[in-house]
């Protein structure tokens, strides 16, 4: 069998919702064993957020929502109750057997429970610990709850996303997806990989502080640069970019087209190919500054432009001399989308309920060691018996009496 690149690691993931699982699911793809931590009988959060739900093989529901299938797979599920004391010693037991604990409670809430890092680190000297949580374990909001689309809105995404204020639509607007969590988990991804390469060079483990706020303030990039360096708070461009002209969508005369020229080459292209070749020597339109500077007259004659052709007629003629542009898919187009199937970024895996699932595939190419797992997201407590009995040596006997005391 190809060798995973972290067939050597075990998580113990506490997280739930998606940040964290997020983060859980990039480990699993790559190898590890990741053992998902969840509360009898209700489990993460995210199997209530349905529908869509999977369906069986009769086409009727099951109770696994697709939500939660879009983060899980390749783990293995356990169910406990650590607010109690028998369920807080299972998870110190399984602990010891961890490379790497991830967890996205509430600042201090586990360590009432002997869960937090220096509880753990006393039976584990050399554990990765990664806590996420919305706003850091220090500074004046640490104890507040996180939220993607409240971290959005305070962290300056919405303050840039969204229609221009003085046009129809305008105003804040969040991204379609939970992008800070999301990035979160990446982040938490690459920092949890570079304290294990740290641990195996020094045998030294370490803490890892995430916060959903400072991803978002360090993924404002260009954005936040810009601010820094003038002074002046970017504001929303919509479909537009506050740097280039024209990056953005025009109405074609059967849809929408993103045009996205990225330098003086490619926009003479542009309007070339749109019978417009007197706007690519024009004074005050020959080069990016001062088609930044000039947009609110020029754009509108571009638009124009566009609007006389197709879609498919603009794309076919700009990419052939080579002016970055594209459709707007909606999810169908997407997945129907050649190059998308040519990748196989859809991938099922066999399911206890629902026959088989489809999930997208991690987009981690990986050549020696892939990023891939025919796992799907496990039911709730589906591994709880198999992993007491293979990593912590439980028995019948033991497992059946902490059953009986509603610790799994």
């Amino acid at each position: 069998m190809t060798p995973k690149a972290l067939g050597h690691i075990r998580v113990l993931d506490l997280s739930r919702v998606l940040a964290g699982p997020w983060c859980s699911q990039n480990l699993a793809d790559l190898g590890a064993d990741v053992i998902k931590i969840e509360r009898p009988g209700a489990g993460d959060d995210t199997r209530a957020w349905g529908p869509p739900y999977a369906k069986d093989a009769s086409g009727a529901d099951t109770t696994e929502a697709a939500y939660y299938l879009s983060a899980n797979r390749g783990k293995r599920s356990v169910t406990c109750d650590i607010s109690k004391p028998e369920g807080q010693a299972l998870i110190r037991d399984l602990a010891k057997h961890a490379d790497v604990v991830l967890e996205n409670y509430k600042v201090g809430q586990l360590k009432k429970y002997g869960l937090d890092y220096e509880s753990l680190k006393a039976v584990k000297p050399d554990l990765v610990y990664c806590s996420v949580t919305g706003f850091g374990q220090d500074g004046p909001y640490a104890h507040r709850a996180g939220y993607d689309f409240l971290i959005q809105g305070m962290g300056g995404l919405m303050s840039v996303t969204g229609e221009r204020d003085d046009l129809p639509g305008g105003g804040p607007q969040k991204a379609g997806v939970a992008l800070t969590d999301l990035m979160t988990g990446m982040y938490a991804t690459i920092a949890i990989l570079a304290a294990l390469t740290h641990r195996d060079r020094t045998g030294e483990g370490q803490y890892i502080d995430m916060a959903l706020l400072d991803v978002q303030v360090a993924m404002l990039a260009n954005m936040g640069s810009n601010y820094l360096n003038s002074g002046k708070a970017p504001k929303r461009w919509g479909n537009a970019h506050a740097n280039i002209v024209p990056y953005q969508t025009f109405a074609c005369s059967d849809g929408y087209i993103i045009v996205a020229t990225g330098n003086d080459g490619q926009y003479q292209k542009f309007v070339e190919v749109g019978g417009r070749a007197d706007l690519a020597t024009h004074e005050r339109y020959a080069t990016n500054p001062l088609r930044v500077k000039n947009r609110d007259e020029l754009v509108p004659i571009l638009a124009e432009m566009v609007k006389t052709q197709s879609r498919d007629w603009w794309i076919e003629r700009l990419e052939a001399v080579g002016v970055p542009c594209g459709p707007i898919n909606d999810l169908h187009d997407v997945f129907q989308n050649p190059q998308v199937q040519a990748r196989g970024l859809v991938m099922e895996a066999p399911h206890p309920t629902a026959g088989k699932v489809k999930l997208v595939r991690s987009p981690m190419r990986l050549s020696a060691s892939p990023a891939e797992t025919d796992m799907a997201p496990p039911l709730l407590g589906q591994h709880t018996e198999e992993v007491l009995r293979e990593v912590l040596g439980r028995t019948d006997a033991e497992i059946a009496t902490l059953r009986s005391k509603n610790i799994l």
